[in-house]
Parts: structure tokens; sequence; C-alpha cells
């Protein structure tokens, strides 16, 4: 559970979020941009970026660091239903936090589902996002589903020693690692794998850095994504999975040197 929060309600959910203001760092400009990162499945804010030192490194980069922790997940409200996890509704909840801020525009950052998130939500409000960094999704964004399935049963699975499929375990051990309620992550990932239709993809003239990890088996490839995108860019994270792909450190200098570079700060 994230130890960085506040909350507000949105959809008749109390969720969790962070608010973090940039640190005044010598020789540095705290110009204080606002960015939303959106965590991914069975992850919440410590985990996906604070131990990575996204939170810490965006800071002190001048950035005004906004998370939030997605429905289902860590110190926010459950929901028990599938329907309750479509992708539509997850971004409303992400847009509801800009507007309790009183932030028109963020920069968005997601991993994984956070990504598919992200998108949905610059596809919908394309005004309000000057810039997208998506990691850990690639042309899954658009075509397959990327995380299994079957990790929905795993995770009801009452007895986690017969589940023998190795990305199902490695799920299953994150989020109880991650002390999460199983039963609404099974709801969350039976209800989130909504695709985003690529005439919605190619309609996004958005600035867009697409992730992935050279050993990541979940995401699909980054580089068909970006074809279908007027203005993306790829970054292969060298020799990483899906999970180990998130704090690379290369991963974090070429989100900041991508954001520097396409909004000026």
């Amino acid at each position: 559970m994230s130890t960085y929060h506040h909350h507000f309600t949105h959809d008749g959910l109390r969720l969790a979020y962070l608010d973090h203001p940039p640190r005044a760092v010598p020789g540095a400009v705290a110009h204080g941009t606002p960015i939303l990162l959106i965590h991914g499945f069975a992850s919440n804010i410590q985990v996906n970026w604070v131990n990575t030192l996204w939170v810490r490194n965006l800071v002190d980069a001048g950035y005004r660091v906004l998370a939030i922790e997605n429905r289902g997940h860590g110190a926010s409200d459950k929901a028990y239903a599938p329907a309750d996890y479509a992708v539509a509704k997850m971004a409303a909840d992400a847009r509801a936090l800009l507007d309790h801020l009183a932030i028109p525009r963020a920069i968005l950052m997601g991993y994984s589902m956070g990504a598919r998130i992200a998108t949905r939500l610059a596809v919908d409000s394309p005004a309000r996002v000057p810039a997208l960094v998506l990691g850990g999704l690639g042309i899954h964004l658009v075509e397959g589903v990327g995380i299994p399935l079957g990790i929905a049963e795993a995770l009801e699975a009452k007895d986690a020693s017969t589940i023998t499929e190795p990305i199902a375990q490695m799920f299953r051990q994150f989020a109880e690692a991650n002390r999460q309620d199983l039963r609404a992550l099974a709801a969350c990932i039976r209800g989130s794998r909504d695709l985003i239709a690529r005439e919605e993809i190619s309609a996004l003239s958005v600035p867009t850095l697409i992730a992935v990890g050279t050993d990541d088996d979940i995401a699909g490839a980054p580089e068909p994504l970006a074809a279908l995108m007027p203005d993306a860019e790829v970054f292969t994270i060298q020799g990483r999975d899906h999970n180990r792909a998130v704090g690379d450190r290369t991963h974090r200098a070429a989100v900041l040197a991508f954001l520097a570079r396409v909004c000026g700060v």
C-alpha cells in the first residue's frame, strides 16, 4: 500500500493519489509542469513509481508529480464486478483527479495496464495531454490482450501451489507481495481488456514515447504501434522483462530526455 496518498471520490469510489511538488535542486528549474502517473495491474503508487525512483527523478527535474492508485488497487476502494474496471471508467478516474486538483493539462505516463488507461484518456481528451509516455505496452494496445485472462483464475485459486503457468505464478506472487485484494484484481483483469481502435490511435497526434523491454513477453512489439501513430517514437529497454523494465535507469533517462525535448522544460 502506498504511504504517500491523499484521497478523492469519483464514481462512488474513494481513490488514493499522490501529489508531490517539484523539489528545489541547485542548477535546475522547478517549472512545476504536472505529470500524471498511472500504474500497472496488481501494482500501486509505491511499487510502480516511488520504489523505482520515478517520483524522485521527476520532482528533481522540476515536475509536479501526480499519481493515481487505480480502483481495486492499494489504498483505493475495491469493486468486484468486471464491468467496474472498463478502461474508459479508469481513464475517467484519472481525468477526475485532474479536475479535482483543477489541472487543465498534464503529461500522462502509464505502465502496462496504466499505459492502456493513459491512452484512453489521451484519445478521449487530447487537448488535456501535451505528451504521452507508454511503458510496458506495445502493439497489444490495439491487438491481442497482453496480460493473459487466465491470471484471473490464478488469482482466485485457493492453493497458489496449484498454479503452473509461469506468468500466472508471477502475477499471483506479485499481487500477494503487494497485499492486494485478489478478488478485486480478478474482476479487474476480466474487465480491463478493452483494446484501443486503430482508427483512434491513428488520429492521436499527441507526442508519444513507447518504451518496452527487449525481454518483455507481455507488451507486444513497440515499433508496430509507433508506426500507427502520427508522432510517436520508440525506446527499447535492453535486457529487461515486463517487471524489471519499469525502473530501469536507461528507461528513466530516456523519458526525461523525451519530455525535455517535446515539452520544452
